[in-house]
């Protein structure tokens, strides 16, 4: 039975560690903090689940919370004028509901299963020198934790990493007793309100340690009106300033919240970091070498709502490589490949469109997205590229394809319309 260290207890860390631990491995798990911990503590991320990382946790059967979460079912993005008005506002369908579970939940209760399940649980905070002792006893060691001392290890690719700063500040409430979207009450949707040159606000519907609830989720341009949270510690002043924030910038979000509140005392989080790519394989000092995994390798902004995606899809990936590897030696060469597995069909891909959705938006693009609010199909396309970020590249980041898929859109639309036209001259 081969041996494996998983580190970190996070999305990645513990869907691997469960889903290898399922195949026969023997897996001992580090955490830093106990189930009860993290089930007790403060939230932790956003994080919004699309149809392929759902069914990776299907394919593990963790999927515990899949009937009591919220199905979202529609993405809606906005675009706010400076007075207050929506020139742009429309809502995508997608082809697989997508769901958020508070990650206090979540990953508490995914540890509670670990150890049910018979795997060796070990409450520490690693170091590198740990992790070198470690090594030793271990067929591979994988490391999912992505802050402190052993991110250290995994030097940053410049050639991957085109932003050496946080281009985002961030401020997370989850509340209880927003009312839905008049428009489409009886639609759960994940809203992403764009503010020109300012920043966003997603509001996702989420399930949290005291049910179902709603996250408020501003990003905001460093140095510009949104970048006022560092230095609030006060639960109560962290939602008061929220709620001002959307009242002075997104008015029809700060409408539906005038009931809003918190859910719990640690229902907010504010911080940022900047967007990184990071080399896969960390050297220790007595010359093992462990695999980086998840967040530790790509850590992309949560603009777009790829880090608990990716991070699935990182856990899927490398569970199948090494389920495959069978009893050969994790060396070096394997973790190369398996980390290239991953970036070249799921992380370059997420990475290149959040990067993209960074920077301010090219005319091309804000063609693209004014015509969502005019052809359904181009709104459903959008809002399933979360789901599998690399259908952008056949129409989203070069002007010449955007130009020749709208005009494919355009004449389908009156193919479709002359269609309706003649069918309804027949039943006259």
């Amino acid at each position: 039975m081969r041996k494996i260290l998983v580190v970190g207890a996070g999305q990645s860390g513990l869907q691997l560690a469960l889903g290898l631990q399922a195949k026969g491995y023997e897996i001992t798990l580090m955490s830093n903090r106990t189930a009860d911990e993290i089930r007790t503590g403060r939230v932790m991320s956003t994080q919004v689940m699309f149809d392929t990382a759902l069914r990776h946790e299907r394919d593990l059967s963790l999927n515990y919370w899949e009937r009591q979460a919220p199905r979202i079912e529609g993405l809606g993005l906005s675009i706010a004028a400076p007075d207050g008005s929506r020139p742009v506002d429309w809502l995508g369908r997608l082809k697989g509901y997508a769901q958020s579970v508070d990650q206090r939940v979540k990953m508490a209760g995914w540890l509670d299963v670990f150890v049910q399940r018979g795997g060796q649980l070990v409450i520490h905070g690693a170091s590198v020198a740990d992790l070198d002792f470690f090594s030793r006893t271990y067929d591979l060691v994988l490391v999912a934790a992505g802050k402190g001392e052993l991110v250290s290890m995994f030097a940053r690719d410049a050639a991957r990493s085109p932003y050496g700063a946080p281009q985002r500040s961030l401020a997370v409430a989850y509340v209880h007793g927003l009312e839905p979207r008049p428009e489409h009450p009886e639609t759960e949707a994940l809203r992403c309100n764009v503010v020109p040159g300012v920043g966003e606000l997603s509001v996702i519907p989420t399930l949290t340690t005291s049910g179902r609830a709603d996250i408020l989720f501003w990003e905001g341009v460093p140095g510009g009106p949104l970048d006022v949270f560092k230095g609030v510690r006060e639960p109560a002043e962290h939602l008061a300033l929220t709620l001002e924030l959307m009242e002075k910038f997104t008015p029809w979000e700060y409408a539906r919240a005038a009931k809003a509140e918190l859910t719990d005392a640690g229902a907010t989080l504010a911080g940022r970091y900047p967007p990184v790519v990071r080399n896969p394989i960390g050297r220790l000092p007595g010359g093992g070498l462990v695999l980086g995994v998840g967040d530790v390798v790509v850590a992309n902004d949560p603009i777009t709502g790829q880090g608990s995606n990716a991070a699935s899809k990182c856990a899927a990936s490398y569970l199948s490589s090494i389920l495959m590897h069978g009893d050969k030696p994790f060396d070096e060469a394997w973790m190369k490949a398996t980390f290239d597995k991953f970036w070249f069909t799921t992380g370059k891909p997420a990475t290149q469109w959040t990067n993209a959705m960074l920077a301010p938006l090219p005319e091309h693009v804000l063609s693209l997205i004014g015509a969502a609010g005019r052809f359904q199909a181009v709104a459903d396309r959008f809002a399933n590229g979360f789901d599998q970020p690399a259908d952008f590249d056949g129409y989203f980041y070069d002007a010449q394809d955007a130009q020749d898929y709208l005009a494919e859109v355009v004449e389908a639309a009156e193919v479709a319309e002359v269609a309706e036209a003649a069918g309804a001259s027949a039943e006259e």
